[in-house]
């Protein structure tokens, strides 16, 4: 929005040329998103509080997680907020690939508020079913997956992290495959979010990875020179990560440990499936695999867990997702977290050397 307000301007009022500069409104999205998410917050955890929507605690969880039942939740609402008021303040909005991520980001965000008011108005761990979370999901997914293959600068190939050229067309089979990574994103990002500020963190690793990799898959002469998937008008998405790394900054500073309020499924699900779709545009989907390796391991853990228990009876772990396992065998939680995020750091820079090794 100020991007059309304040270009058409710059003619008149020379400063305001800087607003042209995709550096300058991904900088400026970061900030206003922290800002929101700082001025906000105090607010939300007070509403959040006096109307008593508090997190249930899984009976069958760590004992240690009794301590944090009644602690405000839904504080993923204020990341939804951060994320897309900023990203409409300064990304050009002629362009699709902005109004898919919106529709991931609201509808998923949707879908999680509606998760998150069952098991608050029940007081049970059990919210929306899940054939009916997969489903909703699936068809907000679809729709963003449509306007994504419709633009016509899109390309539906498949690229391989770390190969040189090596681009496997899908034409319309391109379409279900978005579906599935933007749905299988949301959901592990939503597996991570356990512990206090675990799920954030990596999130915000990821989405600074993704906004390197949009600018640069964006930008004609860098992707030449570094031999990547050239795709016009990527680099627009770099404001919204921007505005991803910025909200949960300004969340962050309310969640960690120990948390004065929780994100839920309204603050995981959209933050997972938005990781997801720009993965899609960049032409870095396998690459996502790499950046949220965390949310990958977390994810696994719970299938790996299932699928044991169910064709041998027995469990390969204490407990699933992962980070309950390692709660079980002893470590104190801020140390699975910080660990994490080691991890997850880690991986944001080995992912990035594949704009290079090739």
């Amino acid at each position: 929005m100020l991007y059309h307000l304040l270009v058409p301007l710059s003619d008149r009022f020379g400063p305001l040329n800087v607003v042209r500069y995709l550096t300058f409104r991904t900088a400026m999205a970061a900030l206003t998103a922290m800002a929101l998410s700082l001025v906000l917050g105090p607010w939300l955890i007070r509403r959040l509080t006096e109307m008593k929507i508090g997190q249930p605690i899984r009976d069958d969880g760590p004992r240690t997680h009794l301590a944090k039942k009644n602690t405000p939740t839904m504080g993923g609402s204020l990341i939804i907020i951060a994320i897309l008021v900023p990203t409409l303040l300064w990304a050009e909005l002629t362009d699709s690939y902005i109004w898919a991520l919106v529709i991931v980001i609201a509808g998923f965000g949707f879908i999680g508020f509606i998760d998150d008011y069952l098991k608050t108005s029940r007081m049970s761990s059990k919210g929306l079913r899940g054939w009916y979370k997969l489903g909703g999901q699936a068809a907000i997914a679809c729709v963003a997956a449509l306007l994504i293959y419709a633009n016509p600068r899109f390309d539906s190939v498949l690229t391989v992290p770390f190969l040189k050229n090596v681009h496997i067309g899908l034409g319309h089979a391109y379409i279900p495959v978005m579906v599935f990574i933007i749905v299988g994103a949301s959901n592990a990002v939503n597996l991570t979010d356990g512990l206090d500020g675990l799920a954030i963190g990596p999130t915000m690793t990821s989405a600074m990875t993704f906004l390197i990799l949009a600018y640069v898959a964006g930008n004609f002469k860098f992707a030449h020179y570094l031999q990547i998937h050239y795709v016009a008008g990527a680099g627009n998405l770099s404001i919204l990560c921007g505005s991803m790394v910025g909200a949960g900054l300004g969340f962050l500073w309310f969640n960690t440990f120990p948390a004065q309020v929780f994100m839920g499924d309204v603050g995981s699900l959209p933050l997972g499936g938005a990781l997801g779709a720009v993965s899609c545009v960049t032409k870095n989907e396998l690459l996502l695999a790499l950046a949220g390796g965390i949310f990958v391991l977390e994810a696994a853990s719970v299938i790996v867990q299932v699928a044991s228990f169910r064709l041998t009876g027995k469990r390969v772990f204490a407990m699933a997702p992962i980070h309950h396992h390692f709660e079980l065998k002893g470590w104190a939680e801020p140390k699975i977290i910080v660990r994490f995020w080691i991890i997850s750091i880690i991986l944001a820079m080995l992912s990035l050397t594949s704009l290079k090794l090739r």
